[in-house]
């Protein structure tokens, strides 16, 4: 991880010149970041990220390894995303539960006048362009948020969510692929799960989910 300096600029081999990161921003190895993207003060950024045109990551946000923030993608601080998530065009994560401009008195808010509160998203989850998530809630694993959603509460891992404000419509693996409900009338049946529509493959890879009270498990392969 480099923590970059007035010695080191930010216009390197994979930083463009017009990007404007923080000399106390923490960059990990292989980032690219695009054209007039912002990276401010403290924020982490994990190994082999890329960072799209015009992409906003806020103080302090900490971002894993392999992320991807497409063009025009807001990030704002104290989000936490993991490795492998991707947040599309022009998607935001907010940081303000109760958000005004002034106070009641009508005077201009200052940092001290409000409390943050932060999106967390687990690994792997995608973000769907122009989708906003409404902090504070959890993103979980591998989840996928379609296009245009406003996300208002947490999302279980493996869960696809769609809608304003979003509504769980099903399950999506690894692959991003959705889910295929199992019939539980032949040798799954051994597997554990206990209802019709309750065990899942992915029509991709062939991985096995088990649905439990509203979650999904990924089922180890047997020899």
């Amino acid at each position: 991880m480099t923590v970059l300096n007035e010695e080191s600029p930010a216009a390197g081999p994979g930083f463009q010149k017009s990007a404007d990161v923080d000399p106390g921003a923490r960059i990990g190895q292989g980032v690219r970041v695009w054209h007039l993207a912002q990276i401010r003060e403290e924020a982490v950024v994990g190994d082999g990220c890329q960072i799209g045109r015009g992409a906003y990551i806020g103080p302090g946000v900490v971002m894993g390894r392999n992320c991807k923030l497409q063009n025009h993608a807001l990030v704002y601080e104290p989000a936490r995303l993991a490795d492998g998530v991707f947040v599309g065009p022009a998607a935001v994560l907010t940081n303000d539960e109760f958000p005004r401009a002034v106070t009641p008195d009508g005077v201009l808010k200052r940092n001290d006048d409000w409390f943050q509160v932060g999106v967390t998203v687990g690994t792997g989850a995608a973000i769907g362009a122009r989708a906003v998530c409404v902090a504070p809630l959890v993103i979980g694993a591998w989840a996928m948020i379609a296009a245009g959603a406003v996300v208002t509460r947490d999302v279980p891992d493996y869960a696809v969510v769609a809608g304003v404000p979003a509504r769980h419509l099903g399950w999506v693996g690894e692959a991003g692929r959705r889910l295929e409900a199992v019939e539980l009338d032949g040798p799954q049946a051994s597997t554990g799960a206990t209802a019709p529509g309750s065990l899942w493959r992915c029509p991709a890879t062939g991985q096995l989910y088990r649905e439990t009270e509203a979650r999904l498990e990924k089922l180890e392969a047997r020899s």
